[in-house]
């Protein structure tokens, strides 16, 4: 084994028995034998992560994510193979499982930071701190039970992220609580990253594993299937991904703000203390009457892009992406506004607009969705996003196959 990796597991698995029937749990109990079959939730796992890495974990539900980082977390023992930790680790799988709900938010702070491996007196100088960040005010000193779940949220991360972890293990917990909370909770977690904590981040979201990890693991049905660099791994798991069924358009479920219309524009412009939301999406071409789909010629119409949003002033301008995606889901084309260097333009008071021509659109004859993202200053963490927010329906001349007609010339 490497003494320079933080993580090591070598054949590792995890099994969990099937009874059928009180009396197979209890023979498997007094003999350790049954008849029951296992269902092996993780196998032959080799893995090794180094000091300060960011390794994204993806797969489908049920594939073993949660499995795998219960055991690097020390919360599950495997059935077979071994699992080598070094360093304090701080886990977010479910936020605030160690919480006593008669305890006041003070006393599990204090108790669960001495679970994370801090001493009394560490724990009792960092609380402060931990109640500030959590921004409970006078619940601190009131049992947990009276909580809402976002203060319980909000306290439990804190007090997770707090410890200074050597490793951070986060589950689908990337952002926890409202959209300033969930602003603050990102940085905490980049700051970790600056410091050199290694982190193993486990989501579905393809965008954020790319932008936030070096390499990436991709768990299905229990056993690795590829590792390699994020850019590699996240694009081999979306090609599988579009392989699958797919839901028909339209049956998609939550996140959809403005609708499927070509130009939306929301009535009350404002966004909270440490926030930002999109106000406003329209894309058009010269001369169309906005509402309904947008009707575009195969490589004549030029498309403009419009965003509107409102932001907290304190914070950084943001970013703004879209994304279009065809009627099986599969995401045809992206673009981002940090990536291609352009100007968000902002007012003082947080109010603000980008606009983007896509010249001659070069999709071929088709229906495409439109998707809208706005986000933080760094691209990752998203503020707002309006899905399938408007809809294209492409024509052409010609007989040409395909999604789009790519650039070319002839020798």
């Amino acid at each position: 084994m490497s003494s320079d990796a933080a993580i090591e597991c070598h054949d590792l698995g995890k099994a969990y028995l099937m009874a059928e029937s009180p009396w197979q749990r209890l023979m498997h109990q007094l003999t350790g034998r049954s008849s029951a079959r296992q269902h092996w939730a993780l196998q032959g796992v080799d893995l090794q992560v180094q000091r300060g890495e960011v390794l994204g974990v993806l797969g489908r539900n049920g594939a073993g994510k949660s499995t795998l980082l219960q055991l690097l977390c020390g919360t599950l023992t495997p059935t077979t193979g071994t699992v080598v930790v070094r360093g304090r680790v701080a886990a977010l799988l479910e936020l605030g499982a160690g919480f006593n709900p008669q305890f006041t938010g003070r006393e599990n702070a204090l108790l669960n930071a001495a679970l994370l491996g801090l001493s009394r007196a560490e724990a009792q100088d960092r609380l402060q701190a931990m109640l500030a960040f959590a921004d409970i005010g006078e619940f601190a000193d009131r049992p947990v039970r009276t909580y809402s779940s976002g203060m319980f949220m909000r306290l439990a991360f804190a007090v997770a992220t707090s410890v200074e972890p050597d490793i951070l293990i986060i589950d689908e917990a990337l952002s926890v609580g409202d959209g300033a909370f969930a602003r603050k909770s990102f940085d905490r977690i980049m700051q970790l990253k600056a410091r050199g904590a290694t982190i193993l981040f486990c989501s579905h979201s393809l965008y954020q594993v790319e932008a936030l990890c070096e390499r990436a693991v991709w768990l299905e049905a229990g056993a690795v299937r590829m590792t390699g660099t994020a850019s590699q791994v996240c694009g081999a798991y979306q090609g599988h991904l579009n392989g699958l069924d797919r839901p028909g358009w339209g049956d998609a479920g939550g996140g959809a703000l403005l609708g499927g219309q070509a130009c939306v524009e929301v009535a009350k412009a404002t966004a909270a203390a440490g926030t930002a939301r999109l106000t406003g999406f329209s894309v058009s071409v010269a001369g169309q009457p906005t509402g309904g789909p947008v009707q575009v010629r195969s490589g004549v119409d030029d498309v403009r892009v419009t965003w509107r949003f409102a932001s907290d002033p304190a914070l950084p301008t943001p970013a703004v992406a879209l994304g279009i995606s065809d009627e099986n889901g599969l995401t045809v084309s992206s673009a981002l506004s940090l990536v291609d260097g352009a100007t968000v333009h902002r007012e003082l008071d947080g109010s603000g607009h980008a606009q983007m021509v896509l010249t001659k659109l070069p999709l071929l004859k088709g229906r495409y969705s439109v998707t809208a993202f706005l986000l933080s200053e760094d691209g990752l963490h998203p503020y707002d996003q309006a899905l399938q927010a408007a809809t294209l329906e492409v024509q052409q001349d010609g007989p040409l196959q395909g999604l789009v007609s790519l650039p070319r010339h002839w020798l």
